[in-house]
């Protein structure tokens, strides 16, 4: 089932319209949860791994409170880096997303500070692994829980819990 499932969400992102959406099955459940293993022991930013866990492979519902990302090591690193940052996929290492592009580093910490959570847009998001199920929810191809879809004047806002992308790469 799970190669059904990763044929199915696995279409190129060429021409098509934002945000691609994919069918709750890639969200059943595997191995761990909705993945098929844990996340990552040692999580970048000092994210905390029982919370990685229990929200990116067991509770949909659940997200890292408000502000969780500001808590973390995350804000240092990235303004001292002061460039392109990479998200991965806290459980696989696959590359999800990248910030800031087509704004300054400052408007996506302010855009993200505004609303609690780091949020992206369509440019940053890496369509091959990335997906929105009818109701919003973002996950990656692999079952993942990311966050959140909230629209807004400006397009597509992801608002994603930190967690779910502080992997390393694979």
């Amino acid at each position: 089932m799970t190669l059904i499932i990763y044929i199915y969400c696995s279409i190129v992102a060429t021409d098509q319209k934002l945000p691609i959406t994919c069918g709750e099955e890639v969200m059943s459940q595997k191995g761990h949860g909705t993945s098929e293993k844990p996340v990552q022991k040692d999580l970048r930013w000092n994210c905390d791994f029982e919370t990685a866990d229990r929200i990116c492979n067991f509770n949909r519902h659940y997200a890292e409170h408000a502000g969780y990302w500001a808590t973390t090591n995350f804000l240092n690193e990235v303004k001292d880096a002061n460039e392109v940052e990479d998200y991965y996929d806290s459980v696989t290492g696959k590359l999800l997303f990248k910030a800031p592009i087509g704004r300054s580093l400052e408007a996506f910490l302010k855009e993200s500070a505004s609303h609690g959570w780091p949020s992206f847009r369509d440019k940053e998001v890496n369509w091959d692994y990335v997906r929105c199920l009818e109701n919003g929810e973002c996950v990656s191809i692999d079952g993942t829980h990311l966050g959140h879809n909230i629209p807004d004047s400006s397009g597509n806002r992801y608002c994603i819990n930190l967690v779910s992308v502080a992997g390393k790469p694979e």
